[in-house]
This record gives C-alpha cells, structure tokens and sequence, in this order.
C-alpha cells in the first residue's frame, strides 16, 4: 500500500490536462509536475485518495526528447509558466491533446484536432504585464509571482514571456518601493498599500496601472516623472482596491499624468484601450486568430454576422468592413459603450451594437434578417425554406465560462447556418459543443452524454409553417415569418492558436455548420 511520502518510481504515459505528467505506479495514477511522457522517473508520493495520487519528481531516470533546459532561473518555484521544460514542439502537442481530449471526455464530441498555430515568438510576446506587489519570506515588499496554487509571493527580476520594456518597468518600480519605502500588500495580515503592477503596451507606446489600497501614492510626483522619463508619453493611472479579493482592479482610476488611453490597428480597425479594457495580449497570434475567424465566417457567402459576446466590438468591427450588417450584443454596459465609441472611429454605419442578452437579442436579429430575405426575395424563385439562415453567420468568444445554456438554446433554435466559435478553456468549449452538436443532453438538470446510436438518428426537429416557391412584390404568404427551427450542429473544423507559449493555456477556433436532416 502506498503511503504519503514513498519514493517511487515509473513511466511517465501521458500529459494531464496541466501539464503534468500522467504516471501509474502500483495501480494508482498519479499526477506529477514537470514530468514529459516517455520519461522513466522518481517521484514522492505528496498526496493519495482512492486510485489516485498527486507527486513531486525526484529525479529524471531516463529524460524525454523534448525536454529542454528552462530559461527562467524560477520557473519551478513561480506559478506563471508550467511547460518551460517542454521544447516547443512537445507543448504543442500537448495542447493539440488538450483540446482534442477535453472535447471526447467531457462533450462526448470524436473531432479531428488540426496541429497548433505556432507563435513565432516563444518568450517576450505578452504586450501586458500584471505583476503582483507584496511581501516576500523576509517580509520585505517585493515584486513578484505566485507560486501554483498558493499565495507565496516568488519574487522575480524578469519575466522571460514579457519583452524588454516590462523588465525595464519593474526595475523602475523597485526603485520607487526603495525611495518611498511604501509597502507591498501582506495576503495575510490585509495590511500594505501595493497590491500589483499593471502595464499594457501598444505600438511602444505603455498605460500603468498602480493597484492600491489608497488613491495617495507617497513620492507620486517622483514615479510619475521616473516613468515619463522611461516611457516618455506613456500614461500613469492609480487603481483604488480596497477589497478582501483575489480580483486585481477596485472600481475607481485615477489618472496621474499621460494619456488616459492607447491607439492601435488590428484587421484593419483603429481601436483605443484603457487600463480595463479587453485586448489579447499576444499581438502575433490575435492577427492570426482573427483573419481565420473572419474567414471561416464569410466562407458560406454571408452578408449579415452577428457577434454574440462582442466586449469592446473589435469583431463586430472587422465583420463590418467585409459584410451588409454586422451586430455586436454585449451585456456589460462598458464594454458596449466601447464598441460604440470604435464604431464611430471607424465610420462602419453598417456596424449595430445592441446593450443586452444574447439569448434575448439574436432570436430579435434573426427575424429582422428573416424580414428582410423576404422582401429582398419577392418575386424570385426560392428553392430554400431558410435560405436567410444561410445569409448569417455567428461569432462566438465566450468568457473561460462559456456559453450561457440560455443562448445556446437560442441559437439552436436560430435557424443560423453557420457560426465561428473561440474559446480560451477547453472543458467548458467541450461542454458547449456537445450541447451544440447534442451529443450531451440535459436529463433531471445533469448534462449527460448521448448514446451514439441515438445521436447519428437525432440530426434535428424542425416545426412551424414553411414556404418553397416563387414570392410576388408586396407579398409574404401565410406563416413565413413563423418558422421555429431545433436543429444540431455538426463540426467542420478545430483548430487551436498558441496564444500563449510556456504555459498550459491555448485558445481553440471552431467552426460549425448545420447538420442537414
């Protein structure tokens, strides 16, 4: 029987879905950080309950191919990265597997994974740092990471995913900590003034964020003139947190000096960002990501998208400059203000954002594209009941919670031929797709899996008044604008994007399609 703390030792078998290295030992399985399958290890029992086992590795008896030597000199006490021992090759991989596993396990969904987009950058691509600022084992005020699943702050002098001008900011910042003697934000006690240091860059041009407990920095007037110094231009902002909450921002900014907002250009859309604002923070593979969004929406020939999580609309935007009608529905009030703000930069009159819930919103947007194929088809030959569905297509790009069952039912019941989703966490991406393409079904308030001999029969119900034939000017028969459709979709293609290189994290596209009955 194994007890806490035994040496073992085994074959590594798989990744887990963090990283870690899958390893059975003595009918348990264990989870070991910083193991790579193929590799014969030694490892010590940490942690048993049932069958299996969390480890730590002791030493690595036969190494793998792909293992390689970390850059960072902390990466096995820092939290940030979990896959610097992994040459890039073999993170690849292991988050084509992520996905393609997390898809099977959890959605019951069997897809053909395409290999990972690679980034051409693997350290130094992040135009965001967001640094925690607290007290070190010495109790000395310190900038630093968090260790995996803790809050022991790991002090760190740079951070190798971050380009230079990050490196430069926090050495700027600890001088600031040395000559105000202002102390770092203690998890424990609740006590300290600093909480994080946050930064984002856009065309060398930096926004800085100081998150602390009071709006009054002492010597503010030293570190504003250090970073204008620095980052001349670069707009310097204090963050008001007061709360007992791992959640970085407070609700109040107050501007020290600078601009208050960054320009850039992406896809073609000018866009500004403020200190709160969503943009991703790998410029390489946001380019890649978007462009393949934007085209596997208008592969199908259509003239109208709607963008059903749009934040701050940069979506909406890019769709607009390609399409009739673009639609952006965001629930967050801010981030629809945004979109309107990047709509009237950019001049897109056809650009439609809409202040609500998408469950609400797109059953609306639907039947005014319905309308409208209606009238525009008067007195042409039509050969598609739903042929309006075909002239939409729908973006998707969740939080990490996916999709509200709400808006998946909505748009189940869309009648939209065609839609592109993104998603930053496989699990709940899996669940989603089994929904979307019912191979799970929701049975006492449990999602459950669907037997496959039931979901090859189960392609769709379609109910409601149809129409087939020629339309005259001026005429819309009986029921053609009561069309109800409850039909799954299929999967075309899964493709997931490296957007973040030396840790577990990936970003997936898939593209979806009508199942035809």
């Amino acid at each position: 029987m194994i007890e806490k703390n035994d040496i073992l030792t085994g074959k590594v078998q798989s990744f887990g879905s963090d990283g870690e290295g899958v390893v059975c030992a003595e009918g348990c399985v264990f989870f070991v950080p910083y193991a790579l399958p193929g590799e014969e290890i030694s490892f010590k029992a940490l942690k048993i309950k049932g069958n299996t086992g969390y480890g730590k590795i002791e030493k690595v008896i036969v190494p793998a191919k792909g293992r390689v030597q970390p850059k960072c000199p902390v990466f096995y006490t820092c939290g940030g990265c979990q896959l610097q021992h992994a040459d890039y090759e073999t993170q690849r991989e292991f988050k084509r597997e992520k996905v393609k596993n997390a898809l099977r396990k959890i959605g019951g969904v069997e897809a053909e994974v395409s290999p990972v987009v690679a980034c051409e950058s693997e350290y130094g691509y992040r135009n965001k740092l967001q640094i925690p600022v607290g007290v070190d084992a010495n109790g000395h005020t310190a900038l630093g990471f968090y260790a995996e699943r803790s809050h022991r702050l790991v002090p760190v002098e740079k951070c190798y995913i971050h380009p230079a001008w990050a490196e430069d900011l926090m050495a700027a910042f600890r001088e600031y900590i040395a000559v105000s003697g202002a102390k770092g934000y203690d998890e424990r006690t609740k006590k300290g003034l600093l909480r994080h240091l946050v930064a984002r860059e856009i065309d060398g041009k930096l926004l800085v964020t100081v998150v602390a407990t009071a709006r009054k920095l002492p010597c503010e007037v030293w570190l504003t003139g250090r970073l204008q110094k620095l980052f001349p231009g670069c707009g310097v902002y204090v963050n008001v947190n007061t709360g007992d909450t791992n959640v970085i921002f407070g609700d109040r900014f107050y501007l020290l000096c600078g601009a208050a907002r960054l320009e850039g250009r992406t896809g073609g859309i000018a866009y500004e960002a403020g200190a709160e604002t969503f943009v991703q923070v790998n410029p390489e593979i946001r380019e890649k990501l978007y462009e393949r969004a934007m085209e596997a929406c208008f592969a199908g020939g259509a003239d109208t998208v709607i963008d059903a999580y749009s934040g701050g609309g940069l979506m909406t935007a890019m769709a607009a400059k390609r399409c009739k009608r673009a639609y952006g529905v965001e629930l967050n009030k801010e981030a629809s203000a945004c979109a309107e703000a990047l709509k009237a930069k950019n001049g897109l009159q056809n650009m439609t954002n809409i202040c609500g819930d998408a469950a609400a919103e797109v059953p609306v947007i639907m039947d005014r594209e319905r309308a409208l194929w209606l009238k525009e088809a008067a007195g042409k030959a039509v050969s598609s009941p739903h042929g309006y569905g075909e002239k939409v297509a729908l973006i998707l790009d969740p939080p990490r919670a996916g999709v509200a069952r709400s808006v998946l039912q909505a748009i189940l019941k869309s009648g939209i031929e065609r839609f592109v989703m993104i998603s930053c966490n496989p699990a709940t991406l899996a669940r989603d797709l089994g929904i979307l393409t019912g191979t799970l079904r929701e049975e006492n308030g449990v999602l459950v899996k669907v037997p496959a001999a039931e979901t090859g029969e189960t392609t769709g119900k379609e109910s409601g008044k149809f129409f087939d034939g020629e339309l005259t000017d001026g005429e819309l028969p009986d029921g053609a604008g009561e069309r109800e459709i409850t039909a799954y979709y299929k999967i075309e293609s899964v493709e997931p994007f490296d957007m973040f290189p030396q840790t577990k994290h990936v970003e997936t596209l898939v593209v979806l399609s009508h199942k035809k009955t």
